[in-house]
């Protein structure tokens, strides 16, 4: 392993033009490659977990799957609605919908209870994940609808038109992320370097890095779906760790130059830094990809994209830093070799010295240092209390399943979805209860579901119908107002999978073809995330169930709908975390014993990044499961945590701590190679790398926290806490915990390893320029 990075290396030097060009040959090679094959979509079988996904393949086999539907919703724009106009717009709304080809069925307008709006609901062709591909015509027609009603209010929504809309509003998230965290890192990097070229190096490599890490996930998920997910987390992650291990390698090479006094050429002095930094570099990302790879072990599709982009964004920025890394600063190194006596003569003439090496550590950095250098075990302690008590917050911490009741308002399908609950609170949810039983039970079984639709009706958890007269009178004067002369809709196949109903919210009951397969859907009128809507749920699958269909012999019944997908989806991430962390935790242990030769040294790790997780997390709560900061974030309280946000966290988390964990012990194990005491290479290790460590979390603070000023919430929480660990991990980690721990511990440290003896650096280069073996 550490002769790979110098081979590299030493090759990539010695052919920087053919190492350059391979290198962007590569990365339009994955392009090409990608945008060839394009991207395998996840399908909604893809995301069926639970007992919600066991009741939605039923369905599917029985052709009673629930398909993408939108909602055309008639209003007065002022005073009351007049039926005959409204009836009018939404007979030209049927009219238009069914000439659509993307359409599949238009039924009759339905009025609400308090007569105020009239509502046209549209069934797309395809699966439901689909409805936001084939939306767009769908909203140009109510819109061109609307321009030819300028009295009447006509809008549209439904899961298809807010999915698009959640889209389109995180793409111009991520670009105004970029616009954010790119300049930041552009003056991070200047700060860090003093040169526009080197401070260029890295954000070259990074986005080079993403855009080949884009290309080959497109190529991967023909093995493993995308669930829409990957590339984020790719621009996220590769600006990251694409700036952090180029910045790590470039301030090596700085350092070996500046140690060689001009002695060495560009060749032996990326060698150098190969041997050093370029190992740490692949431990690094060999950390990050073993860590993130736990995340399959969720068997969750989401969790499996974000795992697939993650794993390849690293090894790719990881090959970038290994190959092409070396051959660019060769390039610029023999550059600057060129321009050094000229400089150096108008240095002269100027009557300026000769600029003096910076010290490794300034006067931030040193006043950081000090308390563990002077009281290791007092900061030891503090530190420790500190973080165990920001950790405190993350015990009350609760899981939702953040649905579409829970995005942003500034989506306007959302607006209308507000609006729309409003005058049909029965379309905030619906329960499907899904049965399978012998064709011979099927008369059985519609019985069954009927009395447990009465029973739910009953319930003022649930929707409760009107009054049969009523129901027939708003759907008459609907129907009669639309048009008289089309009492049925061409595009309306009287089938059981779609059933003309006098009313949204009467439970009904559809069966399949061969009477194998039924659904009842019953509505709740409060919103998915809400705790009605919850129990409402529970004592559906546990009381009204069990008292009904649950009754019959040799029929198998499940429940799916809004709120048990989520609740399901809940529970299934519950019982997959230990597994994750328990597997997490062995794989840190064993990679940081692997890297090191220390068992202590592995348990250590394993410690400090439980400390910067439970940390991160309980700030998490702290923040976002109350109140008290919405505005200052702006955000709305889901009064819980995005439930994939703990668990992917975790898994990133102890990756991105790994990072720092392997450069700074690197440079304290390279001291203590070097003959320095177990005290002296402590604060050697960590003088030499706080100030490059620290940058590059500034960096990844950056990126990360630009998430925060994104109007979802889940990427806020998830932006927010992976700033936060960051900095915690970079500050108190890494300057206070860590270097207390070690300078405490001494050789023990480094159990069960032998002290080595030490290594004699090469000052001069051999004949071909190359280094001797470094620590």
């Amino acid at each position: 392993m550490r002769q790979l990075p110098v081979r590299m290396a030493r090759w990539s030097a010695r052919h920087a033009g053919r190492a350059i060009a391979g290198w962007f040959a590569f990365v339009v090679l994955c392009l090409v490659a990608g945008i060839a094959l394009g991207t395998n979509e996840a399908t909604t079988k893809d995301f069926w977990v639970g007992e919600a996904g066991r009741a939605e393949a039923t369905a599917t086999e029985g052709g009673l799957e629930r398909s993408p539907t939108e909602r055309i919703m008639i209003r007065a724009r002022s005073g009351e609605l007049d039926m005959a106009t409204a009836g009018a717009a939404a007979r030209d709304v049927t009219e238009r919908m069914r000439d659509l080809p993307e359409v599949e069925s238009v039924a009759a307008p339905v009025r609400s209870k308090d007569g105020e709006a009239l509502l046209v609901s549209v069934v797309l062709n395809g699966p439901e994940l689909e409805g936001k591909k084939n939306v767009v015509p769908l909203l140009e027609q109510t819109a061109a609808v609307g321009a030819d009603h300028p009295h009447l209010v006509v809008e549209e929504t439904g899961s298809p038109a807010i999915s698009k809309g959640v889209n389109d509003q995180r793409d111009e998230d991520l670009a105004l992320s970029e616009r954010i965290s790119l300049p930041v890192t552009v003056i991070t990097l200047l700060i860090v370097f003093g040169s526009v070229i080197m401070a260029g190096v890295p954000l070259l490599l990074a986005l080079s890095s993403i855009a080949a890490a884009i290309g080959l996930s497109m190529v991967a998920s023909h093995v493993m779906p995308d669930a829409g997910v990957g590339t984020n987390l790719i621009l996220l992650i590769g600006l990251a760790v694409g700036v952090d291990y180029t910045l790590f390698y470039l301030k090596r090479e700085r350092e070996e130059r500046a140690r060689a006094g001009g002695r060495l050429g560009p060749e032996a002095l990326v060698e150098l830094a190969a041997g050093t930094a370029g190992r740490a570099i692949v431990i690094s990302g060999l950390a990050v990809i073993v860590s993130t790879a736990t995340l399959y072990l969720a068997t969750d599709v989401i969790f499996s994209s974000l795992a697939t982009g993650t794993i390849l964004v690293v090894a790719v920025a990881v090959a970038s830093s290994l190959t092409v890394l070396p051959a660019l600063l060769v390039v610029i190194g023999r550059r600057a070799d060129r321009l050094a006596p000229r400089r150096a003569a108008r240095r002269a003439r100027r009557g300026k010295p000769a600029r003096a090496g910076k010290p490794e550590t300034g006067r931030v950095f040193g006043a950081l240092l000090r308390p563990a250098r002077t009281r290791p075990a007092l900061t030891l302690c503090l530190s420790v209390l500190v973080m165990l008590g920001l950790t405190v917050p993350a015990l009350g911490l609760k899981l939702i399943d953040p649905g579409k009741d829970t995005f942003s308002r500034d989506i306007p399908a959302m607006r209308v979805y507000d609006r729309l609950t409003e005058s049909f609170p029965e379309l905030f949810v619906t329960h499907e209860v899904v049965t399978r039983s012998t064709p011979e039970q099927a008369a059985q079984v519609k019985r069954a579901l009927e009395d447990l639709g009465r029973r739910a009706q009953a319930d003022p958890l649930f929707a409760r119908a009107p009054k049969e007269a009523e129901s027939t009178k708003g759907a008459q004067d609907a129907k009669d107002a639309t048009s008289p002369e089309t009492p049925t809709n061409p595009k309306v196949p009287q089938s059981p999978k779609n059933p003309r109903t006098p009313a949204i919210s009467d439970p009904t009951v559809r069966t399949s073809a061969d009477g194998r397969i039924s659904v009842l859907e019953l509505s709740v009128p409060h919103p998915a995330p809400s705790t009605e809507a919850i129990e409402s749920l529970t004592r559906l699958r546990q009381d009204h169930i069990p008292a009904t269909v649950g009754r019959l012999p040799g029929v198998e019944t499940a429940v799916s709908g809004d709120v048990a997908r989520g609740r399901d989806y809940v529970s299934h991430e519950s019982d997959k975390l230990p597994l994750v962390l328990g597997f997490l935790l062995l794989m840190t242990f064993l990679m940081t014993v692997w890297a090191f030769r220390s068992v202590v040294l592995g348990a250590i790790g394993v410690v400090l990044n439980l400390l910067s997780a439970g940390a991160s997390l309980g700030l998490l709560v702290l923040v976002f499961q109350g109140t008290w900061a919405e505005g200052l974030l702006a955000f709305d309280s889901l009064g819980a945590i995005a439930s994939r946000v703990p668990l992917f966290l975790v898994v990133i988390l102890f990756g991105l701590s790994m990072d720092y964990q392997v450069f700074v012990v690197s440079r304290i194990q390279e001291a203590r190679q070097n003959g320095r005491s177990a005290r002296e290479a402590v604060l050697e290790g960590i003088n030499r790398s706080a100030k490059v460590v620290t940058s590059a979390a500034v960096v990844m603070v950056t990126v990360f926290g630009a998430f925060v000023a994104l109007h979802l919430t889940e990427m806020k929480q998830m932006g927010f806490c992976l700033a936060v660990a960051v900095l915690l991990d970079a500050v108190v980690i890494r300057l206070m915990v860590l270097p207390s721990a070690l300078l405490l511990l001494g050789e023990r440290a480094w159990w069960p390893a032998r002290r080595p003896g030490r290594t004699v650096r090469a000052q001069e280069p051999a004949a071909a320029g190359s280094p001797a073996e470094v620590g």
